[in-house]
């Protein structure tokens, strides 16, 4: 039986969901041409069609896990370059909020372009974008958001990092807000029933990150973090198991396998839709275990660094009991972590009071990361 905390909090998250309400049904897609020229092929000419492409992208997942420095490996962009513009919100809602839009008005930042190594046939996605918060002091951290946040989300714990001197490179995931092509009206390339876009997609996430943390250490920072929140989070803990600069990491709902998500979160009812006429969770954890964080634990434990680990106890999208499986990797691999769990769900994790409680967990974790 819930308890009344239980059913008021439950009922909250449904209605939360339920504000974006253009999500699109789409049918599986294997998308091995997304594969044309990935690392790892193991003999597999590019651009060669398999006839069974469930079996292709299962046993490519296990040579990418084998060889997975090589994957998210790459080149170091040659056109940083910081430029002014103006703040948009880029909202994926139907009808945008008319108070975030004055919000904005009028308003100016600095963001950190550059082209992804990682290449996408759509031209607005391959040109990353970070908004630069700097801060006094030689500490950073990457911001990764959550999926289908809209641009000026978690700008004010940017603003509280700041006051603590860390400076932070607030980076737009793969087709979000400035990068989403035109074609679409939310981020639904970056998770989708394409299976190989998808995995592409934090392929291209995680090098970005890497990218990011370039350009500080050609600014001179030398103590360098990271913050991931839901599918952030699944790209700042890939980031950190492959890129030892990252000292300190915070992960903001966090869980084990990518397809244990998509096929029993609330959020992505409509991608499970698409996919289990065909699929089911068991074979979709082979499509997908490459970016997956249970299979990078040990990598992870390959540099000391410190970890914070946040979840909701009525979260209905990263499911609690994966989170406590994510928990348990930690305790197992015996790494230096710290546990908050949040009274709340999911969206309202974003909602207040319960916004302010776990930026209060980030920045307090964040003053002393750093520290031997």
């Amino acid at each position: 039986m819930q308890n009344p905390y239980a059913k008021w909090m439950y009922r909250w998250e449904h209605r939360l969901t339920s504000v974006d309400n253009n999500r699109v049904v789409r049918p599986l897609e294997w998308g091995v041409e997304w594969a044309r020229h990935w690392p790892c092929r193991n003999g597999i000419r590019a651009g060669q069609i398999p006839g069974d492409p469930e079996r292709f992208f299962a046993e490519y997942n296990q040579r990418i896990i084998a060889a997975s420095d090589q994957f998210f490996s790459y080149r170091v962009p040659g056109d940083f370059r910081l430029e002014e513009r103006a703040v948009e919100v880029f909202s994926t809602r139907d009808v945008p909020d008319p108070r975030l839009e004055e919000k904005v008005r009028g308003t100016r930042a600095k963001f950190l372009r550059f082209g992804s190594p990682v290449e996408t046939p759509y031209p607005e996605n391959n040109l990353a974008n970070a908004r630069w918060f700097p801060a006094r002091g030689r500490r950073a951290v990457v911001l990764l958001p959550h999926w289908n946040a809209d641009a000026i989300s978690y700008t004010g714990l940017c603003r509280a990092l700041n006051l603590l001197g860390i400076s932070v490179l607030r980076l737009s995931l793969p087709y979000h807000d400035i990068r989403m092509p035109a074609e679409i009206r939310r981020a639904d390339y970056a998770v989708s029933a394409n299976i190989g876009r998808t995995l592409h997609a934090v392929r291209q996430g995680v090098v970005d990150i890497r990218c990011c943390l370039d350009w500080l250490e050609q600014r001179g920072y030398r103590q360098l973090g990271i913050i991931g929140t839901s599918l952030g989070s699944c790209y700042a803990f890939i980031a950190c198991a492959h890129d030892a600069r990252l000292q300190a990491a915070a992960f903001n709902h966090a869980s084990t396998y990518f397809a244990d998500v998509v096929w029993h979160g609330q959020s992505t009812r409509h991608i499970r839709k698409g996919l289990e006429t065909e699929m089911d969770v068991e074979r979709l954890r082979r499509v997908w275990l490459a970016i997956s964080p249970a299979v990078y634990f040990d990598k992870f434990a390959r540099q000391q660094k410190r970890s914070l680990i946040v979840y909701a106890n009525y979260d209905l999208t990263f499911l609690p009991e994966f989170s406590r499986q994510a928990v348990g990797e930690f305790a197992r691999h015996e790494l230096d972590h710290k546990v908050v769990v949040l009274p709340c769900g999911h969206y309202s994790t974003g909602e207040t009071p319960f916004k302010y409680l776990d930026g209060w967990h980030l920045a307090s974790f964040f003053r002393t990361a750093f520290e031997a």
